[in-house]
């Protein structure tokens, strides 16, 4: 229990090191950049930052910490918020996995019997950028309808054989074609050639508008 413990211990130590040494990094990155947009030499920031020569340089290599008071005068020599000297210090990135078979069903105008459709998630924000979704076609029959969206759209087969209509004509696509398209014109199957039919489409909008309605 003793030496599990100590492990855990030698794993934070090891963790805070590690992002201390990343914080003095992006915090002597950003020192360095906003002095050399001022056209000021070393000597003359440090003069004014009220440090030494040789703090400063430690500071833009990466190799000390600064105290809050210290980061307070390098700010206001640099004539920005203290805050603009962690711009790039990212405590967490988005990330979405969707696990095989684990996509989100969605209700699509075009369902019905033998045709599934699942959504492969979004990172957060308000709007969607991308919209990624997988469509699996079973049975035969059934019409579908044409969609129209913002932005484009790419769809790549993964199974099966159709036609898919964009703007009055149909294409025929097989296992490994890709198709891109501009999503205001008219798409979506025609013709179902050879099932089970699955496609991974890829919807990519405009950022300032989100997404209307489900396509295909």
């Amino acid at each position: 229990m003793a030496l599990a413990e100590a492990a855990d211990s030698i794993d934070r130590d090891l963790a805070d090191a590690l992002a201390t040494e990343e914080v003095c990094r992006v915090v002597g990155s950003r020192v360095r950049e906003f002095r050399r947009a001022l056209n000021m030499t070393m000597s003359a920031f440090a003069a004014s930052a009220e440090i030494s020569l040789g703090m400063l340089s430690k500071i833009e290599h990466g190799q000390s910490a600064p105290s809050l008071s210290t980061l307070v005068r390098l700010a206001t020599t640099a004539r920005v918020p203290v805050t603009a000297l962690f711009r790039g210090l990212d405590e967490e990135h988005d990330l979405v996995i969707v696990r095989s078979g684990e996509g989100h069903e969605i209700h699509h105008q075009g369902g019905g019997p033998g045709r599934l459709y699942q959504d492969l998630g979004a990172l957060r924000g308000p709007n969607r950028v991308i919209e990624p979704m997988i469509t699996t076609i079973t049975e035969p029959g059934g019409v579908f309808p044409l969609y129209q969206h913002p932005g484009v759209e790419f769809i790549h087969i993964l199974e099966g054989s159709l036609d898919y209509g964009y703007g009055g004509t149909a294409y025929r696509l097989n296992p490994g074609d890709t198709m891109q398209i501009h999503g205001e014109v008219a798409h979506g199957p025609v013709e179902l050639v050879e099932l089970p039919i699955r496609f991974i489409s890829i919807k990519v909008y405009p950022a300032s508008e989100p997404p209307t309605a489900a396509g295909g």
